[in-house]
């Protein structure tokens, strides 16, 4: 019999479902704050040992997770374009505790995973088109770029997917790095969330890499330091969510007065396992993938503008 199993790339989710299972959390640290000016809920999960690893099912490293209830709003001149700004100001503020800007030249590469023509997964090319790309100007130009504090040279590359090249987004990746040497790579992907209200509302950062399509099942090589010899961030949005898992969590609120048991055993029902391999994203995603992938980029061009 297959077993209905919860998939999120999320860490945040991965242990919240620890801790509904009543499992130990050793091994993994875990800060809670809000932002009242952006009305922004962070949440910082630290995973120290090789056993709280294994319970996440995530690599040893720090997850930043904001959620961000307002994100899929309109943004423009008005109060909602204010509230962006504050957004990609949190998110820039967040990513820069996780560099170190210990040169006063700094090389990054934008990596932006994901296929152009899907728009749920589109988020990756959507952010990297809206960078403000300076190596070659700074390599052609030199000081007359250069602020006094020094400046941070920003290349990006769009690998596709392996379906349209023939080839693993980690192997691309590896071979430009390697030519243009950075000091660090950010790469940029869709995410798959197990909750509903986290889609398109939540994003999550961290400094252990990434695995290409992992949240629906599709698992490439990783893009991680390991591979590429240099630091890799990550950046996520959960797009899509599990069909299996909608229909799990109504079922839960549905018969929540039935025994635990009743409900598990429902749960990993062949009902489950051929929904398991569907996944769904919201009606207006072509306006959401827009508005994030504008927020993400601003943070990322504030970043970048070495302080």
């Amino acid at each position: 019999m297959s077993y209905f199993q919860i998939r999120t790339d999320l860490a945040l989710e991965a242990r919240e479902f620890v801790e509904d299972a009543n499992g130990s959390l050793r091994g993994i640290i875990v800060e809670e704050y809000e932002k009242e000016e952006g009305e922004i809920h962070v949440t910082k999960v630290q995973i120290t040992t090789k056993n709280g690893s294994k319970l996440l099912g995530k690599p040893i490293g720090t997850y930043i997770t904001l959620e961000v209830p307002r994100l899929c709003e309109a943004g423009d001149n008005t109060e909602e374009g204010l509230y962006h700004e504050e957004i990609a100001r949190e998110i820039s503020n967040q990513l820069r505790q996780l560099l170190s800007w210990e040169k006063s030249e700094y090389s990054v590469l934008v990596v932006g995973l994901g296929n152009r023509e899907v728009t749920a997964d589109s988020l990756g090319p959507g952010v990297v088109e809206q960078l403000q790309i300076t190596r070659h100007m700074i390599r052609e130009f030199g000081s007359l770029m250069k602020g006094e504090e020094g400046c941070v040279m920003v290349s990006a590359v769009i690998p596709g997917v392996m379906a349209k090249t023939g080839m693993e987004s980690a192997e691309i990746v590896k071979g430009v790095a390697a030519e243009t040497k950075p000091d660090v790579v950010i790469v940029i992907d869709a995410l798959a969330a197990r909750s509903v209200r986290r889609l398109n509302r939540t994003i999550q950062i961290s400094n252990t890499g990434i695995h290409p399509g992992s949240g629906v099942g599709n698992h490439r090589n990783a893009i991680d330091s390991k591979g590429l010899k240099v630091p890799v961030l990550a950046i996520g949005v959960p797009t899509v969510v599990d069909a299996a898992t909608i229909v799990s969590d109504t079922m839960e609120k549905l018969y929540k007065e039935l025994k635990e048991a009743a409900f598990l055993q429902a749960r990993e029902s062949s009902v489950f396992a051929e929904l398991n391999n569907m996944y769904v994203t919201p009606k207006d995603i072509d306006s959401t993938i827009k508005r994030v992938t504008h927020t993400l980029a601003e943070a990322l061009n504030m970043t970048f503008q070495k302080a």
